[in-house]
C-alpha cells in the first residue's frame, strides 16, 4: 500500500488498536503500553509506512535561522557562487520558515573572524555553515556550537576532529595531483613552470589552496623532478596595473616559461594580461567558472579550467541542515565534490546549478 495513501485508522483497523492509540504512537506522545506500541509497529512495518514528514515539518510551524559564515570577497569569485548557492536554496524552503543570515569576516584577520563568530553565537541559530579560519580559532567557535547542540556544516576545508554534522568541498590533495597530471599532457617538454600565488603577509588564502599544492607537488616530484616551478605572487588587493608590472618583469626575466598555473579563482589575472600583451604562446591553468575565468577560456589564455561547483556546495550546505533540522532525517557526513576538468571544446556544456 502506498504510503501517501495510508490512513491512521487503517493502521489502527490492522493494529487493532484505537485511532488514538496510533496518532500518540505517531506522534512519539506518552501513554501507550508496551503492547499497543509493538502492535502499532508491527503494523506499520507490514504497510510499508513512511509519515509525511514534509507535511510535518509544514504544520509546525516553527521559524528556522541559519547563518552562513564567509570570507569577504569581491565579485567574480568562488565564494560569490557560493553565496548565489546558499542564498537559491534557501528561498526554495522559505514555505517551512528557512531563513539565511550571511556573515563575513576578512581573510587572514583573527579578531574579524572572532567578530564573525561572535555575533553567530548572540544569535543563536538553529544551524550553522561556516568556511573555518585558523584551526584554533574555528575549533573554539565549533566547540561553542557542540555545547549549545547546534548543528554545523564545514565548506571548503575538512577538519574531521572538530566533528561536524557535514563535509562539502574537494579533495583537495587529489585535485592537485589531477591539476598537476592534466597540465603535464601539454607541458611535460618545459624546463619550467609558474606557479601564481595571492599572499598576504606571506600567508596563502586557504588550506584547500595548500592542500592542493601539497598534491600538485607530490605528482610533480615523482613524474616530473626536472620541471623548476617558479612561484609568482600577485599580492591580495593588488590593482590591474600593479600585476602587469609584475607579470612583464617576471615574463622578460623567464621568456622560457610556457605554462602557469594557480590554485584560486584567480586565474584570469593571468589570462588578461596574456591577452592584452598578445602573448599566445602562454597559458595558465586555474580553478573555478567564475565568467572572467570562462573568457579567458573562451579566447585561450587560460587551457585549463577545474570546477568545483560552488553554487552546488553552498546549495546543498543549506539543503542539508533542513533536511537534519527540520524533517530530522539522516545526511551524508562527507561530501567530496566532482573534479572536473574544462577546456574551451567543453566550456560551453557545463552547468553549475545541476541541482534538482
Amino acid at each position: 500500500m502506498a504510503f501517501d495513501k495510508i490512513r491512521i485508522k487503517d493502521i489502527a483497523l490492522r493494529a487493532g488498536v484505537s485511532v488514538g492509540t496510533v496518532d500518540r504512537v505517531l506522534h512519539k506522545r506518552p501513554n501507550v503500553s508496551k503492547s499497543a506500541l509493538e502492535k502499532v509497529e508491527k503494523a506499520l512495518d507490514e504497510m510499508d509506512y513512511e509519515p509525511n514528514v514534509y507535511a510535518s515539518a509544514l504544520a509546525y510551524n516553527k521559524d528556522y535561522n541559519f547563518i552562513c559564515i564567509i570570507p569577504q570577497h569581491e565579485s567574480e569569485a568562488y565564494w560569490e557562487e557560493i553565496e548565489e548557492g546558499v542564498q537559491a536554496a534557501t528561498k526554495r524552503r522559505r514555505d517551512f520558515h528557512v531563513s539565511l543570515h550571511l556573515i563575513y569576516y576578512e581573510r587572514f584577520n583573527s579578531d574579524s573572524f572572532q567578530e564573525a563568530t561572535k555575533q553567530c553565537l548572540e544569535a543563536k541559530p538553529d544551524g550553522v555553515i561556516v568556511v573555518p579560519a585558523k584551526l584554533e580559532l574555528t575549533r573554539d567557535f565549533t566547540d561553542q556550537l557542540t555545547d549549545m547542540q547546534t548543528p554545523f556544516i564545514l565548506l571548503d576545508s575538512y577538519l574531521p576532529d572538530l566533528k561536524p554534522l557535514a563535509f562539502f568541498g574537494q579533495d583537495s590533495f587529489q585535485s592537485g595531483y589531477f591539476a598537476a597530471r592534466m597540465l603535464m599532457l601539454i607541458a611535460s617538454k618545459e624546463e619550467e613552470i609558474m606557479l601564481m600565488k595571492q599572499l598576504k603577509d606571506g600567508h596563502i588564502g586557504s588550506k584547500q589552496q595548500n592542500n592542493r599544492e601539497t598534491g600538485f607537488r607530490h605528482y610533480m616530484r615523482d613524474h616530473f623532478p626536472e620541471i623548476n616551478i617558479i612561484e609568482l605572487n600577485l599580492p591580495l588587493g593588488g590593482t590591474r596595473e600593479e600585476f602587469d608590472v609584475i607579470l612583464e618583469k617576471f615574463f622578460q626575466e623567464h621568456p622560457h616559461v610556457h605554462h602557469c598555473i594557480t590554485f584560486n579563482s584567480k586565474a584570469h589575472l593571468v589570462g588578461q594580461f596574456l591577452l592584452r600583451t598578445n602573448r599566445r604562446n602562454v597559458q595558465i591553468m586555474g580553478y573555478d567558472m567564475v565568467p572572467k575565468n570562462a573568457d579567458c577560456v573562451r579566447q585561450g589564455s587560460i587551457s585549463f579550467l577545474i570546477a568545483q561547483h560552488a553554487y552546488m556546495q553552498g546549495y546543498s550546505c543549506i539543503e542539508t541542515l533542513f533536511q537534519a533540522i527540520v524533517l530530522k532525517k539522516e545526511v551524508t557526513p562527507v561530501n567530496y565534490m566532482p573534479i572536473e576538468l574544462l577546456t574551451k571544446e567543453n566550456i560551453e556544456f557545463y552547468r553549475r546549478t545541476n541541482i534538482g
